[in-house]
């Protein structure tokens, strides 16, 4: 029915399944789950926690946590640790939890699973979006839910450089989409869809 998991600002997110691939246009994934968090390792941009949580995964199938903190050997490592790992590698759609088991004190642990693997088609409908369109895409519907707001909010939810934020917002106000507009109590530059406004 949906798209789950720790994606905007690392916070649990529900997004539709027709909205998923514009995220994942614009996540580090590029075609091939058993070599892209590699080369994001050797880049610097994944630790070894989530390195080690993603290959548990990819090698020995759908886990619950508990099961997948032993497989990813982080057992006796923090547990801030390991659920830095698990939201870095949800943020970047590689993981999901897909399910909840009966398992540990509480009898209740996510059950984690590889995103291209729980949803095959999600690469394929995003190799066709570019970034732009993507970012576009994404701005338009933050907007279409909040009315009005300013490039700062989109910066702080989306977690884009300033820059890539500025240049969608641009963008979008070019293609006549969104306007600017006055707030009724705040000083400063707000946005609003042209057809809302």
């Amino acid at each position: 029915i949906w798209y789950y998991g720790k994606i905007l600002r690392k916070k649990a997110t529900m997004i539709s399944l027709d909205v998923a691939p514009y995220f994942y246009a614009l996540s580090e994934n590029y075609g091939s789950p058993e070599e892209d968090y590699l080369l994001a390792y050797e880049e610097g941009r994944l630790s070894q926690a989530a390195k080690q949580v993603y290959e548990a995964l990819l090698n020995e199938g759908a886990m619950h946590t508990i099961d997948l903190r032993s497989a990813s050997k982080l057992t006796n490592a923090k547990e801030s640790e390991f659920n830095k790992a698990l939201e870095v590698l949800q943020a970047d759609f590689k993981v999901l939890p897909v399910g909840v088991a009966k398992a540990g004190a509480w009898k209740y642990a996510f059950i984690y699973e590889i995103v291209s693997r729980h949803y095959p088609e999600l690469p394929e409908k995003a190799r066709f979006i570019n970034e732009a369109e993507a970012r576009r895409k994404l701005v338009e519907l933050y907007f279409e839910s909040v009315g009005a707001a300013q490039e700062r909010d989109v910066i702080k939810l989306f977690g884009w450089q300033k820059e890539l934020s500025a240049r969608t917002i641009a963008g979008l106000v070019e293609k006549h989409k969104l306007i600017r507009v006055d707030h009724p109590t705040e000083k400063g530059d707000w946005f609003a869809l042209s057809h809302l406004a």
